[in-house]
């Protein structure tokens, strides 16, 4: 039996401090691999902080510094998501707990080219 479709949003964290908690059939997923500067763990409502679906250090340092522009972070970001267990170790989870929703929450400020959104992306490619 196939799973249902599992629909995927991007939510960026400043922007749903304070909320009460995910919806139900929603599962809310930090994917930053630093904590969101300026934000108190308890003001975040989310289910999980998932580090292992985000860029390498090494990845997003680059991108961060302007060394690589966002096309070709994203390809590389691609690359290693591809090759590594995270992304459907996520999926995965996300099923398990039963969710139709999964919210990638992110705090980069540039809402137009970040990770989250090439994670999302890989995801629904996945989910397929």
């Amino acid at each position: 039996m196939t799973a249902p479709p599992l629909t995927i949003r991007l939510e960026r964290v400043h922007d749903v401090l304070d909320e009460h908690g995910p919806a139900p059939g929603e599962r809310r997923v930090l994917v930053d691999r630093l904590w969101p500067r300026g934000v108190k763990k308890e003001r975040l409502a989310h289910d999980e902080w998932d580090k292992d679906v985000t860029p390498s250090t090494a990845l997003r340092t680059a991108f961060h510094h302007g060394e690589l522009d966002f096309e070709e972070f994203a390809a590389r970001y691609r690359q290693e998501l591809e090759t590594g267990d995270a992304a459907g170790e996520l999926l995965e989870r996300t099923r398990q707990a039963g969710a139709s929703t999964l919210v990638l929450l992110y705090a980069a400020k540039d809402t137009a080219h970040n990770h989250a959104q090439v994670l999302r992306d890989v995801l629904e490619e996945h989910g397929r």
